[in-house]
């Protein structure tokens, strides 16, 4: 069986997803109770791109999110580290261009995209500052982004059970339809380690991005952050 730990070693996340691409889609569903299509309708809105624009979809997995975009007849590129996932993404939807890249290291030339968003992704970067300095930079001036990640419940008794959600319960629902039950020990440790809404906002604004805001989705177990390229001025990212 193959996890990562939360030292984040790029080819031990990268291992693991490849390991579980062939049900990502479905535990997913069955993870969150079905409220993962919940927040990808959440994610389009917010990103809002509209026919004519180009959207760059982070960490895109199989292309569940990628394809609810290109079906709508905007130009979007999935992108992926797993090559696992990308595998099954482009027999899923071979019409769609899949790119197999690293988000600390781009493949794709300065001011491309109108738009980029990354979903539950950006917790598994090892480098986190660099991933965003990196999607600033292949971002359109007074383009924008939208982080879609799992956050911190803001009610404290909700936050109990949610942890012990994560602690207890799902292991034991992903034992029953995950090939690949450790890799979601790291899922539930990964989501304890993330910074909470604030913290992640001020680390938008730290690597360049402006108007940095965010929307609480299923009571802050999800977040749902928006932020802007400057649309003048020199952007230095913090790395």
């Amino acid at each position: 069986m193959t996890r990562a730990s939360l030292a984040k070693d790029p080819a031990d996340v990268a291992g693991m997803f490849d390991a579980v691409a062939r049900r990502y889609d479905l535990t997913n569903d069955v993870l969150s109770l079905g409220q993962v299509r919940l927040w990808r309708r959440h994610v389009r809105a917010a990103v809002a791109a509209r026919p004519g624009q180009k959207v760059l979809d982070l960490a895109a997995g199989t292309g569940t999110s990628t394809e609810e975009w290109a079906d709508a007849g905007i130009d979007v590129v999935p992108c992926d580290f797993s090559t696992g996932m990308v595998a099954v993404g482009k027999e899923r939807r071979p019409d769609l261009p899949f790119v197999a890249g690293d988000a600390t290291s781009l493949p794709f030339a300065d001011e491309t995209f109108d738009a980029v968003t990354i979903s539950f992704g950006l917790r598994n970067v090892v480098e986190v500052d660099r991933a965003l300095g990196e999607m600033l930079r292949v971002t359109k001036r007074g383009g924008r982004l939208v982080v879609c990640e799992f956050s911190t419940p803001t009610w404290a008794p909700f936050r109990e059970v949610y942890d012990f959600y994560l602690g207890t319960m799902l292991p034991r629902v992903a034992r029953l339809v995950s090939s690949n039950t450790p890799a979601y020990g790291y899922l539930a440790e990964s989501i304890r380690d993330w910074p909470d809404q604030r913290a992640l906002g001020a680390l938008l604004l730290r690597n360049g991005w402006s108007r940095a805001s965010y929307h609480n989705l299923s009571g802050g177990i999800v977040a749902l952050h928006r932020a802007f390229r400057p649309a003048v001025g020199t952007v230095t990212p913090v790395h």
